[in-house]
């Protein structure tokens, strides 16, 4: 299953930039996440818990970035496994670029889910995805141009 999407961002390149390589802000915007420790440099951990449906799972997975391109680009794969409920794993490339108003921040992921959740069927999986995807962005934009107050 594949997202994008481009939201802009009311402050310059290299704020966004550091949000994105930030452990507390990353937590701050992941819908559901409990804890989130690393660094960009070694990788992150997470842990979310999330339902999709009728199933409810915790994830436990890590995240690593490549590709990096400071304060221009990075390419960021995770892979979460929820137990019984199966998994999900997927890559992103997000993109700053700057523009009049602030920042583009430009994302195409790539994502796929096993088990349970696989079988929850393309319509359900593919409509939660761009839910938290959405959510993520939406969470990011409120905390980078400080009208979230949880970071």
């Amino acid at each position: 299953m594949e997202l994008e999407g481009t939201r802009i961002i009311a402050a310059d390149r290299a704020t966004v930039w550091a949000h994105l390589n930030s452990a507390e802000t990353l937590k701050a915007c992941i819908p559901g996440c409990e804890e989130l420790t690393g660094s960009p440099e070694d990788g992150f951990e997470a842990v979310v818990k999330q339902k999709v449906g009728p199933v409810k799972a915790t994830f436990k997975g890590a995240v690593t970035l490549q590709d990096v391109d400071a304060p221009n680009s990075y390419r960021i794969i995770g892979e979460g496994k929820g137990g019984v409920a199966g998994f999900a794993k997927g890559a992103a490339n997000v993109a700053l670029a700057d523009v009049e108003d602030g920042t583009e921040l430009t994302y195409h992921v790539d994502a796929k889910v096993g088990g349970k959740l696989a079988q929850l069927g393309s319509r359900i999986v593919g409509g939660f995805a761009k839910k938290m995807a959405d959510q993520f962005f939406e969470n990011f934009q409120g905390v980078v141009e400080g009208k979230d107050e949880t970071a």
